[in-house]
């Protein structure tokens, strides 16, 4: 095959897709992420490039300290060390992540040891390491407590003693439960009114007659207990808060 045949440029992800070898090329297009996980497209000239050519193709400086991962198909993160040749034929990983750091941290997710550059992450990226599908979230395990929900927009500090450890669940719903003249109730809003626990307790009545006065607990809001008058707001925890209330006929 003369340098005329081969094609400028084969993309791994694509070769990995359609379950094929790389094809003889110019250059190799893999996906690379710079202390983050936002991942942008980067060329380079060998199938099997050393840590460092993958650095220098990012305009990344080797000695700067940068730390090189490859993310393999099952989200484990594989060390590049900058010598060290990586054959992208063979380990079937297109993405791959540098951080300028001189520590990696570690932490599970779902069992799975992995090692991260910085010493906080983002909730953003668990969730694109996990690969969750819809409905389901990520939960920091909180020893002798109840586990964290991480949303996307949350950042995890992981030098913290010990290792982090997070789980995939269904994500909870967002209904709170409160509790109203004994009876269980769910409502959509953490804030809730006077006039709306008043029909939860007696649905549909209206009669300018009656006078309703109310008494609740457990709240989250401040003061966690008392009463709640005509108007008034309280905010409730997402399970357990208590209300009772009573209706007096005027004659």
């Amino acid at each position: 095959m003369t340098t005329e045949d081969l094609l400028d440029c084969d993309d791994l992800g694509a070769a990995l897709r359609e379950n094929r070898a790389l094809r003889p090329a110019r250059a190799y297009r893999i996906r690379f992420a710079q202390g983050n996980l936002n991942f942008r497209d980067l060329e380079v000239a060998d199938p099997i490039p050393l840590g460092r050519q993958i650095l220098s193709a990012a305009d990344c400086d080797p000695h700067d300290g940068f730390s090189l991962f490859a993310i393999l198909p099952a989200g484990e993160f594989e060390d590049i060390r900058l010598d060290e040749p990586f054959d992208l034929r063979a380990h079937g990983a297109e993405r791959f992540v540098a951080f300028e750091t001189d520590r990696d941290y570690k932490f599970t997710l779902d069992d799975r040891q992995l090692e991260w550059g910085k010493p906080a992450i983002g909730g953003a990226a668990l969730y694109a390491l996990s690969g969750v599908s819809e409905g389901q979230a990520i939960f920091l395990e909180v020893r002798g407590g109840e586990d964290q929900l991480i949303e996307p927009e949350d950042l995890v500090d992981l030098n913290e003693p010990g290792i982090e450890h997070f789980t995939t669940a269904p994500r909870p719903s967002k209904t709170y439960e409160i509790i109203v003249n004994s009876r269980p109730r769910e409502v959509e809003d953490p804030n809730v009114t006077f006039e709306q626990i008043v029909q939860l307790a007696f649905p549909g009545t209206h009669d300018a007659n009656v006078i309703f006065s109310m008494t609740y607990r457990h709240a989250a809001s401040k003061p966690h207990a008392g009463e709640l008058a005509a108007g008034g707001t309280v905010d409730v925890k997402k399970k357990g808060t208590v209300f009772n209330v009573t209706r007096t006929v005027q004659s």
